[in-house]
């Protein structure tokens, strides 16, 4: 008798290639998009099918500036 550990099952097997198929469908949706954020030296978050976060690391020194200063403007 064998005690080993079971093969993958169908349901694991389909899951697995249509988990693929998503990941695959959402890149080619956004590649040209990812392209050219990377070109500006974006960061890019996949944040859902076919969503993206794209971010300008520029605006993040702003946000500093306003914590150093407070928000006061003389």
């Amino acid at each position: 008798m064998f005690h080993g550990t079971p093969g993958p099952t169908l349901s694991k097997t389909l899951t697995r290639r249509i988990s693929a198929f998503v990941g695959r469908l959402d890149r080619s949706l956004c590649v040209d998009q990812d392209w050219w954020a990377h070109l500006l030296g974006w960061k890019v978050t996949r944040i859902g099918f076919g969503a993206r976060d794209y971010r300008d690391p520029r605006f993040d020194i702003l946000h500093l500036i306003r914590e150093v200063d407070g928000g006061v403007r003389t």
